[in-house]
C-alpha cells in the first residue's frame, strides 16, 4: 500500500534517500525532469536526467532543486551535489560512471549547501504533525466498532448484576412476610464492636528498566530481508515503490552504524548495495508504469 503525503514527507525530513526522490520526482513531473539520488560520504549525489537539454538549463533548475530540498530540510543533509545530464538507458552503477568520465557523462556539475532550518519554525511543524498524528489516531479509536466478545461479556455482566439485584429484593420479601429479621449488614444497623484495620501500605513496584535501543545493523538486516522476499512476488508499481523503499530505509539504518563498531566495513558494503537494490526497485516501478500508460 502506498504510504500517505504525510509519512513520505515526514520521511524525507528524516533523512530517507527514498522519500527525497519521490517528492522531487513528483514536484518536477511537470518539467519532465526526473531524479536520482545516492549519499556518499555525507553529500547526496542527485542526478537530474531529461531528454530535452533546455529542461535542463543549469541556474533555473539548481534553485527549484535546491529551494525544495530546502523546504523538505532533510536530517544530518546539507551538502548537495546536483549533476545534469540527458536521459539515456539506465545505469545501476551511474554515480561510479560519472566518477569514472564526469565530462563525458555530464553536461555540468553544481555543489550547493542547503540553508539550516529555523529551529523555533522547524519545532512549530513537529508540533503540528504529532497534533495531527493523535487527532487521527483518538478520531481511528473512536470510530473503531466494538468486537462480538465485548458484546457478549457486557451482556453477561448487566444480566448477571439485574439477576443478582431481584433475587436480593425477592428474598427481602419473603424476609419480612415470613416475620425474620434480616442481618445487620444487609438492615444496615452498625455491628457493636468493630475493629479499626489500618490500611495496608501499598508495596512498591519495581522501576520497569527502559528498553534498550534498537540496533541499526540488525534493522537493518531485518527490512532487508523482508524486502528480498518481497521481491518474488511483487507485481505491481505500487509494490516496487514500496520495496525501493524498504531498500533505502535498510540503505540509510546502515549508514548510522559508527564508525567504532567492528562491522562499520561490513555496513558501508552494504549501505551501497542496498542502495543500488533500491535504484532497481525504482527502475521496475517506473517500467511497469510506464508499460501499462501504454
Amino acid at each position: 500500500m502506498l504510504q500517505s503525503i504525510d509519512d513520505v514527507f515526514r520521511q524525507a525530513r528524516q533523512g530517507s534517500v527514498s522519500a527525497i526522490i519521490q517528492i522531487l520526482n513528483e514536484r518536477l513531473s511537470d518539467s519532465g525532469v526526473r531524479t536520482r539520488a545516492v549519499l556518499d560520504n555525507g553529500v547526496l549525489q542527485l542526478l537530474c536526467e531529461s531528454p530535452d537539454p533546455h529542461q535542463l538549463e543549469q541556474d533555473t533548475l539548481v534553485q527549484r532543486v535546491k529551494s525544495l530540498l530546502e523546504g523538505i530540510s532533510p536530517n544530518k543533509i546539507r551538502r548537495v551535489n546536483i549533476n545534469g545530464r540527458i536521459a539515456r538507458e539506465q545505469q545501476l552503477l551511474w554515480l561510479e560512471e560519472i566518477k569514472r568520465d564526469p565530462e563525458g557523462q555530464l553536461l555540468w556539475s553544481e555543489e550547493v549547501r542547503l540553508k539550516p532550518p529555523n529551529p523555533v519554525h522547524r519545532w512549530w511543524e513537529n508540533h503540528q504533525f504529532n497534533r495531527q498524528e493523535a487527532v487521527i489516531a483518538a478520531l481511528h479509536k473512536k470510530d473503531k466498532p466494538k468486537s462480538a466478545s465485548y458484546h457478549f461479556w457486557r451482556g453477561l455482566l448487566v444480566g448477571g448484576l439485574s439477576l443478582g439485584l431481584f433475587s436480593l429484593l425477592v428474598g427481602w420479601a419473603v424476609s419480612d412476610w415470613l416475620g425474620i429479621q434480616p442481618p445487620a449488614w444487609l438492615a444496615g444497623e452498625p455491628e457493636a464492636e468493630e475493629e479499626a484495620i489500618a490500611p495496608a501500605e501499598p508495596e512498591a513496584t519495581p522501576t520497569a528498566e527502559a528498553p534498550p535501543a534498537p540496533d541499526p545493523f540488525v534493522e537493518a538486516v531485518r527490512l532487508a530481508e523482508q524486502a528480498a522476499t518481497g521481491g518474488k512476488t511483487a507485481a505491481t508499481p505500487a509494490d516496487w515503490l514500496e520495496l525501493a523503499s524498504r531498500w533505502q530505509r535498510a540503505a540509510d539504518l546502515m549508514a548510522q552504524v559508527p564508525e567504532g563498531d567492528p562491522r562499520y566495513a561490513t555496513a558501508q558494503d552494504r549501505t551501497t548495495s542496498y542502495s543500488q537494490n533500491s535504484e532497481v526497485a525504482m527502475q521496475q516501478a517506473e517500467a511497469l508504469r510506464g508499460t501499462a500508460q501504454q
